[in-house]
């Protein structure tokens, strides 16, 4: 049995993250939660037959040494709290974002041991692992469908004011970022789990409506690796929500509309190619089946390492070329790069 324990008990970790583990019973126990909120602790603990409960990190890693923890607190504590556990010789999946920079990523990576032979650290990107996301990447690794030329990923959704109420939210040295860090995140990481690696970044920002520090609206234009060309939209502003990817092939085009989460009836082709099979919708479960497999084989799980620092890296290229009106390539990401430590390299919109 793999011990779990659970470090945050509000909406993200009962909703999605204990269904996940019910889905995974026969091969893992949840041994303790923690939170800073005592009356929330103690109800979630109540409510999942969770033994122990906590209101510190360190005493509950001491004390139960679990072999998995899940963070779902807020994001200016990820880093912290996935180094501790990382050290403590858990593996840890976390909320998105992981951290809020790449030197916080950084730190993290360092701490999976000095060879990088775990613990491992995963982020939860949980549409990858959707039978519709799978299929796709194995039709474009087989080129079945000619090459990839055009991407099209659109995370157009609607936070209204009171959202920000929340006093971690939007802004940078808590939240790390708006839609582009937040929300859009999940749609641009399916889309490089799709495309590869990329090269270079052009954006912009801006805060249209929302009284936030951080943009509440972004656009950027990707070049990969591979010659193909993304255009992306992140908005909380947008009254009908849609989460949007469109990839257009030499032979083919494949479309997925959803908002939250998808199952294959959310994908479309014309393609006589495109053929799911089993109906395996993204999820947390999903992600967790496969990162409890890997746990078990003592392999890096997925959307760890290098291939969850691409996002990240992304994202902070897109904020790099936003606020300096700048392209920003790849290899410009270097620890001396003023965007390096901060996600706003210390500017401001």
């Amino acid at each position: 049995m793999i011990r779990v324990a659970v470090v945050g008990t509000g909406g993200i970790a009962g909703i999605c993250h204990l269904p996940a583990l019910a889905a995974e019973a026969a091969r893992t126990r949840v041994v303790a939660a923690v939170d800073v909120d005592a009356d929330r602790l103690a109800a979630f603990c109540a409510e999942h037959s969770i033994p122990a409960a906590y209101s510190d990190l360190d005493a509950m890693l001491d004390a139960e040494r679990p072999d998995l923890v899940h963070i779902c607190t807020p994001p200016f504590l990820h880093a912290e709290q996935v180094v501790a556990c990382l050290r403590a010789g858990a593996w840890v999946w976390c909320e998105k974002p992981l951290c809020l920079s790449l030197a916080e990523y950084d730190a993290i990576a360092a701490a999976e041991g000095p060879d990088g032979e775990g613990p491992y650290a995963s982020v939860v990107f949980q549409h990858r692992f959707g039978s519709g996301a799978r299929h796709l990447r194995e039709l474009t690794d087989k080129q079945t469908l000619g090459r990839p030329l055009v991407a099209l990923c659109n995370t157009t959704w609607y936070r209204p004011p009171e959202y920000f109420e929340v006093p971690w939210r939007g802004r940078w040295d808590t939240e790390g970022g708006g839609p582009a860090m937040g929300h859009g995140i999940h749609q641009m990481d399916l889309m490089l789990s799709v495309l590869g690696d990329w090269e270079e970044v052009r954006a912009m920002a801006g805060r249209l409506d929302r009284d936030v520090e951080t943009e509440d609206v972004s656009m950027a234009l990707v070049r990969f690796t591979s010659g193909a060309m993304g255009s992306v939209v992140n908005s909380l502003l947008s009254p009908r929500e849609e989460s949007y990817l469109r990839f257009d092939y030499s032979d083919a085009t494949v479309e997925l509309r959803h908002l939250y989460g998808y199952s294959n009836a959310d994908w479309s082709s014309a393609s006589p190619h495109w053929r799911p099979g089993e109906d395996l919708p993204s999820s947390h479960a999903a992600q967790l089946a496969a990162l409890l497999d890997a746990h078990q084989r003592g392999e890096r799980p997925p959307v760890s390492g290098n291939e969850a620092r691409r996002t990240l890296e992304l994202v902070t290229a897109l904020y790099a070329s936003a606020l300096t009106g700048q392209p920003v390539r790849r290899t410009d990401l270097t620890p001396d790069h003023p965007f390096y430590a901060r996600m706003n390299g210390g500017l401001s919109l």
